[in-house]
This record gives C-alpha cells, sequence and structure tokens, in this order.
C-alpha cells in the first residue's frame, strides 16, 4: 500500500496546536492571489493569463463542477493507494508537473527549473521538463534524485536540434519525450501584447539552445560569437523555433528515440487514433490550459472521447487542474496521470522548491481524503460504473 497523502492534515492541524500556522495559502484562490503580488508583473501575465478573453481557460476549470463523485460507505478505505503505472516505471503518486515554458522566472532566486526539480525529488511527482528553460536539461534532470523525470520537446524546424536535443535527454536520465503539438505558433493573448512582453524574445528561458553543439554551430556558421552579444542568439532562436508539424512528421519523430512518445495537445478521437497507429506511446489531452487557443472545448469534456480512442494506451491530462478533487475527476474519467500547472508555479512563486512541495502535498492530501470520505480505496475503483455523475 502507498503512502497516505493525507496524513499532511495531521501535520498542519498537530503544528497548529503550538500557534504555528501554514506558510503557504491551502486554497488556490490565495495561492493565486499572493503569487500575483510576489511575481513581477510581466512574469505574471505570461502565467496567469490565457488566449483572447480567456473564456476557454475559465471553462476548462469550470468544466470540473460538472461532474460529481458518488459517494459510496463501508468499503473499508482506511487505506488507500493512489499509485499508477506508467510506460513501465511504478509511481506513487498520479499527479506529473506540467511543462512551463517560463518556469525559471518564476522562482524568487530565478532558477524555477531547479527548483520544481527538487520539489519532484522530494515529493515523488516527476516533473515535464520544458524545452525553454533558464538551466540545460542536463542540470535540470540532475536534481531529480530518485523521481523520473520527462522532458517536453519544442520541436524545431532544423531536424538536426532536435535530434539533439532528444539524444541529450536521453544521455541526461529522462524517461520520456512529450511532445507539444498546438505551439508552433503562439496564440493571440492580450494580457502579454498590452505589455509588449515575450520572455524568449528578451532572452529568457533559452538555455538548452544557447547550450546545444547543434544550435552554437548554427551561431558560429552565421558569424556569431555563440558566447557573445545574447541579441544574436535570441534572433537565431526565432528562425528555429516555430515547426508546423503534420501526421507524415511522426514517423520521423518516432525514430529520434526509442524512449516512450507521448504527443500532446491531443484533443480529437481521431487524432489519438493517428497518434496509436503512428508509434506513440502515449495521449497528452490538454488544450494548453488555454493559453494557446480561446473558444475552444474545455479539455475535460474531451478526456472521455481521448480515453476510450487510445484503447489501452496511457493517457496524460492537464488544463483546469486547480484542486485535488479536480484530479480525483479526471482519474475517474480514465487519466492515467493528471499534469499540475498554474497551482504548483503560484507556490513556486512564493517559496521557491518549499512552495511548490506544500501545493503538491496539499494537492495530494486533499485527493487522498476525497477517496477515503467517498469510499474510494484505489484509483481503479474511481472507474468502476457510476463512481462519477454530470450534474
Amino acid at each position: 500500500m502507498g503512502p497516505q497523502f493525507g496524513d499532511f492534515q495531521n501535520e498542519i492541524y498537530f503544528e497548529g496546536l503550538f500557534g504555528v500556522q501554514p506558510k503557504y495559502p491551502m486554497a488556490f484562490a490565495e495561492l493565486a492571489e499572493r503569487a500575483a503580488a510576489a511575481l513581477p508583473p510581466s512574469v505574471w501575465s505570461y502565467v496567469a493569463g490565457g488566449a483572447g478573453d480567456e473564456h476557454t481557460q475559465r471553462a476548462n476549470a469550470a468544466a470540473f463542477e460538472r461532474w460529481g463523485l458518488v459517494p459510496r460507505m463501508m468499503v473499508g478505505a482506511a487505506q488507500r493507494d493512489l499509485g499508477v503505472e506508467l510506460f513501465g516505471l511504478s509511481l506513487p503518486t498520479p499527479l506529473l508537473l506540467a511543462p512551463v515554458g517560463v518556469l525559471g522566472l518564476c522562482a524568487p532566486d530565478g532558477h524555477g527549473d531547479l527548483a520544481t526539480a527538487r520539489a519532484a525529488a522530494r515529493t515523488g511527482v516527476p516533473m515535464i521538463a520544458s524545452t525553454l528553460s533558464v538551466d540545460p536539461l542536463e542540470q535540470v534532470a540532475a536534481e531529480f534524485g530518485d523521481t523520473p523525470g520527462f522532458f517536453q520537446l519544442y520541436p524545431p524546424n532544423d531536424r538536426a536540434l532536435a535530434e539533439s536535443l532528444v539524444h541529450r535527454a536521453e544521455q541526461a536520465g529522462y524517461r520520456g519525450i512529450v511532445v507539444t503539438l498546438d505551439t508552433w505558433v503562439t496564440g493571440w493573448r492580450p494580457r502579454d501584447l498590452a505589455t509588449g512582453n515575450f520572455p524568449q524574445l528578451r532572452g529568457h528561458c533559452l538555455a538548452n539552445y544557447t547550450s546545444d553543439p547543434v544550435f552554437r554551430a548554427r551561431l558560429a556558421a552565421a558569424g556569431v560569437d555563440p558566447d557573445g552579444d545574447p541579441r544574436q542568439a535570441v534572433m537565431e532562436w526565432t528562425q528555429v523555433f516555430p515547426s508546423p508539424l503534420t501526421w507524415d512528421d511522426l514517423a520521423w519523430l518516432r525514430s529520434l528515440t526509442s524512449l516512450p512518445l507521448i504527443l500532446k495537445g491531443i484533443c480529437h478521437p481521431e487524432d489519438v487514433r493517428r497518434a496509436r497507429d503512428g508509434g506513440a506511446d502515449g495521449i497528452y489531452c490538454s488544450n494548453h490550459g488555454g493559453r494557446q487557443a480561446n473558444g475552444g472545448l474545455p479539455a475535460l469534456e474531451s478526456l472521455p472521447e481521448v480515453v476510450e480512442a487510445a484503447d489501452g494506451l496511457p493517457v496524460l491530462f492537464d488544463s483546469g487542474v486547480r484542486s485535488g478533487a479536480d484530479a480525483v475527476k479526471a482519474l475517474a474519467l480514465g487519466a492515467t496521470a493528471v499534469a499540475i500547472g498554474r497551482p504548483y508555479v503560484y507556490g513556486l512563486a512564493l517559496g521557491g522548491t518549499d512552495g511548490a512541495v506544500h501545493v503538491l502535498r496539499s494537492l495530494l492530501a486533499e485527493a487522498d481524503l476525497l477517496m477515503a470520505v467517498d469510499g474510494y480505496p484505489s484509483i481503479a475503483t474511481l472507474r468502476a460504473e457510476g463512481a462519477l455523475r454530470r450534474l
């Protein structure tokens, strides 16, 4: 039987007997409010904002309110097991840390990727490390401890560079490659546009490029000193970043690695089938948290059809998860694992690794206690017929 994550509340109540209150917020709304005050306005708008009028971002979160868990009594749920099997890995929790492209800027010390990796090591929650990071992917992986990690790839239009990034991830010990499909062009984001702020164009979070031998060779071939004016590296980055993939590219992606290949951004069952038939090892159901396209269906509404079409392939999920209860509902709808985005980033903003750990332990405790109270001792029991109903 796995760890009982709900015991975190006992720690909090016991410390309260001695006048010690939690250093970080327990509720998402307060977490967001304090993170907004802690982060520079430009970083806050980038992390908290979404596409258009942010209707899809709000709809992602609201979609969870349309589902309810049916309580079951006298089932002996004194011990719960929240562990999952994923790509041959036995994980103690069903949570993942979603990739965030400005993560490095969100921690107080300016090294949020490293701080998040340390949070993964402390909680057992695997991190999906973004291509866009302040510190190179090798340094991030070195902080994972015994917790496995995954590498998220924005495929550049330079195939040699893509191959180099993937091979570096393999050598660094990452256990899978998550390919993001919905960001070959940036969506219409009014908050960022209003401040004229695009962090990467300002030279932020490009360490995986500036440390890469293929990218550095490109700079040298263009007559640019790889260690010189960073603005020139930014201009070269703009030439390689966008890559509008087609299904014809899947065979090439598959050929890059023997690691599990997970395609992120899939919400249509036909796309699931094409990914499965093309050799993908996993499906990542997500609409990028509403950051890339407005006016779309909440990702949670797509999840059941995606799971059915996946036909046994693992299905990761994110978009709109704000609580442990949300994570439980996504698991009940068939997600193999659930990735957390904004909540842990807000914790990171408040306290670096400690803040992120607090958020993850809170989410896991809430999920564990919900399953205890409602009589679901395992994730498998959540998926029984009638466990979750539409309200």
